[in-house]
């Protein structure tokens, strides 16, 4: 069939989309109206409908499924890659193969999966396919663990909208300043069976964040039969460095001076390499270096990142291989982000998303740290490429190109992400005994002198939010000495996605001295009780404090009883009533020796336990006590 014919023609030339059209109006003909007094006198004339050499429809069908790919039209692919296999999957098993790769660059993963699974589970053994089936499997279990990712929503990828640039392409992104410069396509008029596409360089102005009207790049005698792309612009603004090549012709690296109407006529630099490509330049922010990528000799296979050294008239030093980045797969479109010290390239690599990956090694020149996977949203199952990014940050007014979103060729999209919340966290606990103190007030004051409280927990810990750089914090407790200091963050807990928690150093308050050596104290009982409560545990260890500063110091102990009880009863009460207030003391480590204690029964209530006949339970309250009389050693003590 002469469509066949043709069709084979173009797939040769790589016009694959309009191969794919012709295999299909061969696969699926027109019906034609019969008109019976047509009598066939020659009806082989044109051989239409017949295979020939072109093998049996399966074998079209498979052609045509190759085409859509090619042209990155997967769903037409992955539609006539099913219906292949479907029809014989004995002869076309690879078939089900690029059925999955088409289902993985639609982002239909389940459906990717389910196919490379059945792809591998079957005899692949003499299949060219097997190893690529392989990775695909490891590039499909990447991808189902970055989807999943719980920091999804701190990231936001969007398409630029550019209607001016449909269905001709717009990628290689440079910015200087207001303007925006990209490559894009253009359609000249060409002789038959030739593609009328030229790539093009374009300036573009951004004017709140949305992009004009693109205008072409003015440079001085410029050859229009050559495609042009991938620019970059030297630090001091006075070089424009582009790629160059002809149709069928290995790309080159050119560079052009600034002017006063834009910019001069282009040279070939001399770390091009006869029979190689150089392409895709980078000039670095500090304006040493100038990255490019090559498939030169001395690589690791396939194209790698090299870097050359700029010099003042804009030519340029010995190209160097960048060394760890790169791989035995290919490494293109070099950016260096001079605020992080950072060298993004996009690569094909095995560990992917698919196509064409972001990845960034942070490190200088001769010496990169293992490169990572940018992950998703930034790469799709698609080609991610051409990254740039003009924050402090990495992702922060970043622009790349992609093909995701099923077009005929790269657009341009902006990626941003949140940055991680913070939170400030500690620990706040007695001195003494380092128990956590709960309730304790935490007042942190930032830097333009707000003030925020908070509350320990139980656990003695305080976490918050923190929405400024803070300055100061405080930590009081009734009782307690309190603290003013800045804030020493001892680590950095990271491991949530959304907030990082910076964990200050622990706190230690010291109980307050409540008393002076002077005072007497009182320590109350509960009724017919001699067991010392909680505020006489306290009162105690106040003493204890005194006694320990001081340790010449004696103290005597008096212990009463209410009215009620006998008098041989509340004698022995009252004394166990003293010795329990001794006791707690000797256990804490004061010796026997400093203290002398003695009963009084019910002796001298200093509150009345009956008025007017009647019972007065506050006044019994008080009168159930022992009082603890500090004796002096003459030397000056603190509060």
């Amino acid at each position: 069939d002469k469509r066949l014919v043709m069709a084979d023609k173009l797939f040769a030339q790589g016009d694959y989309y309009t191969a794919a059209g012709l295999y299909r109006q061969f696969l699926e003909p027109p019906v034609k109206k019969k008109n019976t007094s047509d009598f066939p006198l020659n009806a082989n004339r044109n051989a239409e409908g017949k295979t020939g050499k072109a093998g049996s429809r399966e074998d079209i069908m498979y052609k045509q499924a190759e085409s859509y790919r090619l042209a990155h039209y997967w769903k037409e692919a992955a539609e006539v890659y099913k219906k292949t296999f479907e029809a014989d999957p004995a002869k076309h098993a690879d078939a089900l193969y690029w059925y999955a790769v088409s289902q993985r660059s639609l982002g239909n993963y389940k459906e990717a999966v389910e196919a490379i699974n059945q792809f591998l589970s079957g005899n692949v053994s003499a299949s060219r396919f097997e190893q690529a089936a392989k990775n695909e499997k490891r590039t499909l279990d990447f991808i189902m663990s970055q989807i999943s990712r719980p920091d999804l929503p701190l990231f936001k990828v969007e398409k630029l909208a550019a209607p001016f640039a449909k269905d001709k392409g717009l990628f290689a992104p440079f910015i200087q300043g207001e303007q925006l410069f990209v490559t894009s396509t253009q359609n000249l008029p060409t002789g038959p069976n030739q593609n009328p596409y030229v790539n093009r360089l374009f300036a573009i102005t951004i004017s709140a964040g949305a992009l004009q009207q693109q205008m072409p790049l003015a440079i001085e005698s410029l050859d229009s039969t050559m495609n042009q792309g991938a620019v970059s612009v030297s630090a001091d603004g006075r070089f424009l460095y582009f790629t160059q090549w002809k149709r069928n012709e290995r790309p080159s690296i050119y560079v052009s001076p600034k002017t006063a109407n834009g910019w001069g006529q282009p040279r070939l630099l001399s770390i091009n390499m006869q029979g190689t490509s150089s392409q895709q330049p980078f000039c670095s922010a500090d304006g040493k270096y100038l990255y490019f990528a090559s498939d030169r000799d001395g690589g690791k296979g396939g194209f790698d990142i090299w870097y050359a050294s700029l010099n003042e008239d804009g030519t340029t030093g010995t190209p160097v291989n960048a060394g760890s980045i790169n791989t035995s797969a290919n490494e293109l479109s070099p950016f260096h982000h001079q605020q992080s010290n950072t060298l993004v390239f996009s690569s094909d690599r095995v560990d992917g998303m698919g196509g064409y990956d972001l990845y960034a090694a942070e490190g200088v020149v001769n010496a990169w740290q293992p490169a990572a996977n940018l992950g998703y949203p930034v790469n799709s199952s698609r080609d991610d490429m051409y990254f740039i990014s003009t924050g402090k940050n990495l992702l922060d007014h970043a622009y790349f190109s992609s093909d995701r979103g099923m077009e005929c060729c790269l657009a341009l999209y902006q990626a941003s992400k949140a940055g991680k919340k913070k939170a400030l966290s500690g620990i706040v606990s007695d001195c003494n005994n380092e128990s956590p103190l709960a309730d304790a007030l935490v007042v942190v004051k930032d830097v333009a002198g707000n003030t925020m409280e908070y509350r320990t927990g139980d656990d003695g810990r305080y976490s918050f939010a923190l929405s400024a750089e803070l300055s100061e914090i405080s930590i009081t407790k009734p009782k307690y000495e309190g603290k003013v200091s800045g804030l020493t963050i001892e680590s950095v807990n990271e491991s949530a996605w959304h907030t990082d928690t910076l964990m200050n150093q622990k706190v230690c308050l010291e109980k307050k001295l409540v008393i002076r050596v002077e005072n007497v104290v009182t320590v109350y009982f509960d009724f017919d009780r001699s067991a010392i409560r909680e505020r006489g545990s306290e009162q105690l260890d106040s003493i204890y404090n005194i006694l320990m500063m001081d340790t010449l110091a004696t103290i005597q102990i008096s212990g009463y009883t209410d009215g009620l009880g006998s008098a041989a009863y509340n004698a022995k009460l009252s004394d166990r009533r003293a010795k329990a207030c001794a006791d707690y003391l000797i256990q804490k480590g004061i010796d026997p020796a400093r203290i002398s204690f003695e009963s009084f029964g019910a002796c001298c209530p200093v509150e009345m336990e009956l008025i007017n006949g009647r019972d007065n339970p506050d006044g019994r309250s008080m009168n159930r006590r022992a009082l603890i009389n500090i004796e002096r050693s003459g030397q000056e003590t603190d509060e």
